[in-house]
């Protein structure tokens, strides 16, 4: 089921992160890195390409390709094995550690002979690790808590990946023949930012044809249970897949009962008990006599318990059944909403994709504004200059209105560095259409530093959003430490944006952190943080984030017309102190 694209996407960052592990050369392990990407990001399956055509994608030379050919055509490649061989299994899974790093576990390995991540956990309690440099108290915590995080993220999966296999699972159920209905439910439709299994209903009166179908899948691995009902398998992505065939005058019920949370049912059902009903996967049911009153569609089930049908994503029990009694239910932002994107990078720095096909591909969704924000030269890494984001200002001008009349916006992305500042002055900051600022580094700062820092870039009058704020990797790297209370205040107080990153391995802000920044008055922006075109499909995700977190069409910058953008745009700066 994964994209072969993806399968060399992994094996060629392994291969940096190995090459890195035995102390290899460092441009070697970030050539192979951008490789990884290219290819992720490629938009043609590279198992149909020859070497000619693998050579021709941004990145990719030719050991690279051989590499790739070898893979596609024996399922493994020799380089890659013979790192493998050199480093134990258990230190290839420390590496994955958020604030080891690659280069860390193999000093443990090397003088301390630990290989594994159980043993490394058991060496920090001794306080082993303090007779090494660089390997103090702070540090120790700061291990533990990445172990921490590693475990608790253990069997979950991000969004897109779990979108992907529920979308071709529906898609595949939906073609067995009397299928009535096929949807996924549970926390993926509510749009939770990990997903730990996927939930899958389909209507049909009779069960046996889609159990049969499903254990055929020829991503299935292996059968966990097999029922009339339900079915479960493990797939070859290692994640659950749940199957319940309801009657399909029971879709509805299912629906609201599967797809959850469990808070927010414990609260529908104590308010069917209220009008003296029962409510079930199967109806909406008299408490008394066991009649049937409603099931078939979600809104039916709802309006009987005078409520609105009430959006997946704000299924939480966090207010939606108070507010919705009340009549005062948010509508929250739609994908439909956004005009434009605002975050966004191309092969000028760390993208795969070229300004032109980004901006094609952009205008193919029927944006009405685009922005390109590649990264600023503190960035060391991307080798951005003046010269170079200057000639690329013109190529932007050029594409402006070129492709379905979409208007292009030519921005950056700065560097917020150790105190707040950013990498270019003012006057050249001034020629930008708008100025996207995120922490890349210092991650470690203490709360008053990171707070300062934040604080410091919404104050510069030429930022116009903070991406990424609490700078996150779902599963490798946590927020920092820094009071967002006193950040969104200032936000708020300059008239500076947060971004929502629609980045499956970011989501940031995270839905109760934005649900903090609203209470401040704070404006939003959605943004795909596309390196790829295929990257910009991401912002169903973001939106989805947003939704969680109750955001609105009026919240979010991007889904506003051009001109109100621009004016924000310009009183943002107007409003600085």
């Amino acid at each position: 089921m994964a994209r072969a694209n993806d399968e060399v996407e992994a094996l060629l960052q392994e291969y940096a992160d190995l090459v890195r592990i035995t102390g290899g050369d460092a441009f070697k392990a970030r050539a192979y890195e951008k490789a990884a990407r290219a290819i992720g990001g490629h938009h043609e399956d590279v198992s149909r390409l020859d070497g000619k055509a693998l050579r021709e994608i941004p990145g990719v030379g030719r050991s690279v390709a051989d590499k790739v050919a070898e893979y596609l055509g024996t399922g493994k490649v020799a380089a890659v094995e013979g790192l493998r061989a050199r480093i134990p299994a258990g230190v290839r899974e420390m590496t994955a550690i958020p604030m080891l790093g690659p280069k860390r576990a193999m000093t443990l390995y090397k003088e301390l002979h630990i290989a594994s991540v159980p043993e490394l956990a058991e060496a920090i309690e001794q306080e082993r690790l303090r007779g090494l440099p660089g390997f103090g108290p702070r540090t120790e915590e700061n291990i533990l808590h990445g172990i921490g995080l590693m475990r608790s993220s253990g069997g979950r999966v991000s969004l897109n990946v779990a979108t992907g296999l529920a979308e071709e699972v529906v898609a595949a159920l939906s073609e067995v023949p009397a299928c009535r209905r096929c949807a996924y439910a549970g926390s993926l439709r509510r749009m939770r930012e990990t997903i730990g299994d996927v939930d899958v209903l389909v209507a049909a009166e009779r069960s046996a044809p889609f159990m049969e179908a499903f254990t055929r899948l020829p991503y299935a691995a292996g059968t966990i249970a097999r029922g009339e009902k339900k079915t479960s398998i493990r797939t070859t992505r290692g994640l659950q897949v749940d199957l319940r065939v309801v009657p399909p005058d029971s879709w509805g019920a299912a629906m609201q009962y599967f797809t959850g949370s469990k808070a927010h049912n414990i609260r529908t059902r104590a308010l069917a008990v209220h009008h003296r009903l029962k409510l079930s996967e199967y109806g909406l049911f008299d408490a008394g006599t066991g009649e049937l009153i409603v099931s078939r569609t979600e809104e039916e089930v709802y309006a009987r318990l005078g409520l609105p049908w009430i959006p997946p994503t704000l299924r939480e029990d966090r207010g939606e059944i108070e507010e919705g009694l009340a009549g005062g239910l948010p509508e929250p932002v739609a994908e439909r909403d956004i005009r434009g994107d605002l975050h966004t990078h191309t092969d000028l720095t760390d993208g795969v994709s070229g300004l032109e096909e980004m901006v094609e591909a952009a205008a193919r969704r029927g944006y009405a504004y685009y922005a390109v924000t590649d990264h600023a030269p503190d960035l060391y890494m991307q080798r951005m200059t003046d010269e170079k984001i200057l000639a690329q200002r013109e190529r932007v001008r050029a594409l402006d209105r070129a492709h379905r009349g979409m208007r292009v916006l030519h921005g950056t992305e700065l560097n917020i560095g150790p105190d707040g500042g950013l990498d270019w002055p003012d006057a050249f900051l001034s020629g930008f259409d708008l100025c996207v600022a995120s922490i890349h580094s210092h991650f470690h700062q203490d709360r008053a530093a990171l707070t300062r820092r934040l604080v410091r870039a919404a104050e510069n009058p030429h930022v116009h959003i903070i991406g990424h704020p609490t700078t996150r990797m779902l599963g490798r790297r946590p927020a920092v430490d820094a009071d967002f209370d006193e950040v969104f205040a200032a936000c708020a107080r300059t008239g500076t944006a947060l971004e929502v990153n629609a980045q499956p391995d970011r989501l940031d802000l995270g839905d109760e952190l934005i649900l903090r920044a609203r209470r401040h008055g704070v404006r939003f922006a959605v943004d795909s943080d596309a390196h790829s075109t295929l990257h910009l499909d991401f912002m169903r995700y973001g939106v989805g984030t947003a939704q969680r977190g109750r955001l609105t069409k009026d919240d979010v910058i991007n889904t506003w017309p051009l001109t109100r953008l621009r004016r924000f745009l310009r009183k943002n700066g107007d409003r600085h102190p």
